[in-house]
C-alpha cells in the first residue's frame, strides 16, 4: 500500500467526518492521463481537503517550509504533506516560479493530476483575485485539460488560515474539463496566456459564486 493510500484509508474517514465535503462534479476528472485541477485558494485547509475529495492522487506544490520542521512535529508533517502529494518548493527565492513551473510540468507529463491554485495566494478577504498565467502555460505546453473546481465554505471552518479548523460541512464543486488545443505553440504569447488564465477563471467564479477582483492577492495582501 502506498503511503498515500495509507493517509487516505486512516485519515480520510476522520476528515471526512470532520469536514463533511459535499461533492458536486466529481465525474469530470479523467480517470487516467495528465490533468490540471485549478480553484479558488480560500484557506490552509484547501489542500487537505482536494485530496481527500478525488479518487486520483492530486499532486501540488507547497512551500518547502512545511517539510523542514523539527522535531517529531516537523517529522509528522512532512511525513503527511509528501504523503498526500505535496512537493516542496522554494517559491521565495527569484526562480520560484520558474521552479514551480517546471515541477507542474514534470507531474503532467508523467501523467499525473496536478492541483494548483492560480491566485497564487489565499484569498485576503474571500473574493476570488486575478489568475497568474502560470496556468496557461502549464495547459499549453503538456496539451493537460484543466477542470475548474470550487472551494466552498472552508474559510468559515478556518477563518484567516491560522489555527485549527472546527467542524463544518464544506463544499467542492468541479466544472467541466477545459482544453486549450487550438491554442497550441502559442505558450509564450502573453495575450493568449491572459485569455486563457482568465477563462479558467471565469469558471471558477462560476462555481463558487464570489466576487472577483481584477487585481492580484498579493498586491491586495500588501495594500
Amino acid at each position: 500500500m502506498s503511503r498515500f493510500a495509507l493517509i487516505k484509508a486512516v485519515l480520510g474517514p476522520i476528515m471526512r467526518l470532520m469536514f463533511r465535503p459535499r461533492v458536486e462534479g466529481a465525474e469530470n476528472i479523467p480517470g487516467d492521463g495528465p490533468v490540471i485541477l485549478a480553484g479558488n485558494h480560500l484557506t490552509f485547509i484547501d489542500s487537505i481537503v482536494l485530496p481527500i475529495v478525488c479518487d486520483r492522487q492530486v499532486f501540488f506544490i507547497g512551500k518547502d517550509e512545511y517539510v523542514t520542521g523539527k522535531g517529531l512535529k516537523g517529522r509528522l508533517m512532512a511525513w503527511f504533506f509528501t504523503g498526500v502529494g505535496m512537493i516542496p518548493v522554494d517559491r521565495d527565492g527569484g526562480r520560484g516560479g520558474v521552479a514551480a513551473l517546471m515541477t507542474g510540468r514534470r507531474v503532467l507529463e508523467e501523467g499525473n493530476v496536478f492541483g494548483i491554485y492560480p491566485e497564487g495566494t489565499r484569498s485576503p478577504d474571500g473574493r476570488l483575485y486575478r489568475g497568474r498565467t502560470g496556468i496557461a502555460r502549464l495547459t499549453l505546453m503538456t496539451g493537460a485539460p484543466v477542470v475548474p473546481f470550487a472551494m466552498i465554505g472552508t474559510d468559515k471552518l478556518q477563518p484567516g488560515g491560522a489555527g485549527l479548523p472546527r467542524p463544518g460541512r464544506v463544499t467542492v464543486r468541479f466544472g467541466e474539463a477545459m482544453e486549450f488545443s487550438r491554442y497550441e505553440g502559442m505558450d509564450r504569447d502573453r495575450y493568449v496566456l491572459r485569455a486563457v488564465t482568465d477563462s479558467v477563471m471565469a469558471e471558477v467564479m462560476r462555481l463558487s459564486g464570489q466576487e472577483y477582483v481584477d487585481m492580484y492577492a498579493s498586491k491586495a495582501k500588501a495594500a
